[in-house]
C-alpha cells in the first residue's frame, strides 16, 4: 500500500493513476489517522517552499508523518518541493524544513549556465546515477526525467547523493538517507521512466 500525503499541494491523483495502472494499491492521506498504517509514503510538493511547509505544518499530519518516518522507519519519497522539504531550510523562504537530510535548497545561479536560458529549469534532462540503490534499479546511467524547478537540493553530505543532473552545475537530483528518499524531477510526468521509478519505490 502506497500512502500519498495530501496537504493541499501536488498532483495527488496522478500518482494514484500510475499505481492503478501498475495494479499496486494506493491511498490518499488527509489526516494523521490515514498515516497510521502506512507501508510506503509519498510526499509530493509544488510551489514555494514556505507555502508548502506552512501547509504541511497546519495539516495536522506532520507529527504522525515524522513518527512513521523517523521512528517506524517507513520508506518515504519526497518529490520536487517535497524533496526540498527534506532539507533544513531554503533560500526561497524563512521557515525550517523537515531537516531529515542535511542540506538546503538553493536558487540556481543563471550566470553559471553556459547557454541562454532562464528559470525555472523546465523540461527533460538526464539523471546520472552516482550510487547503486533500489529506487533507481535497472535504469541506464543517464535516463531522462521531467523537471520543473528554480531551486535545487544542496547536500552537505556527499554520501546522501544517489543521482545528479547538470544545469549550470552538477546538483543532487535524487537523494537517500536510510529510509528517506527524494527526487527533484516529477516521476508522475516522466512517462515510462517515471512509472518504473514509482514501481521501484513500491517494491523497496
Amino acid at each position: 500500500m502506497i500512502t500519498i500525503v495530501d496537504y493541499g499541494l501536488g498532483n495527488i491523483r496522478a500518482f494514484v493513476n500510475v499505481y492503478d495502472r501498475l495494479n499496486i494499491k494506493s491511498k490518499i492521506a488527509n489526516s494523521k489517522e490515514d498515516l497510521k498504517d502506512a507501508q510506503k509514503i509519498i510526499l509530493p510538493g509544488v510551489g514555494s517552499f514556505d507555502y508548502a511547509m506552512s501547509q504541511l505544518n497546519s495539516s495536522g499530519m506532520r507529527d504522525e508523518l515524522e513518527y512513521q518516518v523517523l521512528e517506524r522507519k517507513i520508506p518515504v519519497m519526497g518529490i520536487c518541493v517535497g524533496m526540498q522539504m527534506l532539507s533544513k531550510n531554503s533560500e526561497e523562504g524563512k521557515l525550517d524544513g523537515l531537516g531529515w537530510i542535511d542540506g538546503e535548497a538553493r536558487l540556481f545561479d543563471v550566470s553559471l549556465i553556459p547557454y541562454k536560458t532562464q528559470l525555472p529549469h523546465m523540461g527533460w534532462n538526464s539523471v546520472s546515477i552516482k550510487k547503486e540503490n533500489n529506487l533507481l534499479r535497472d535504469f541506464d546511467s543517464d535516463s531522462r526525467f521531467y523537471f520543473l524547478h528554480s531551486y535545487y537540493f544542496h547536500c552537505n553530505k556527499e554520501e546522501d547523493v544517489i543521482a545528479e543532473t547538470e544545469y549550470g552545475l552538477q546538483y543532487a537530483s535524487a537523494v537517500k538517507k536510510d529510509n528517506i528518499y527524494g527526487v527533484q524531477f516529477h516521476p508522475e510526468k516522466s512517462h515510462n521512466n517515471g512509472t518504473k521509478l514509482l514501481s521501484n519505490f513500491a517494491n523497496l
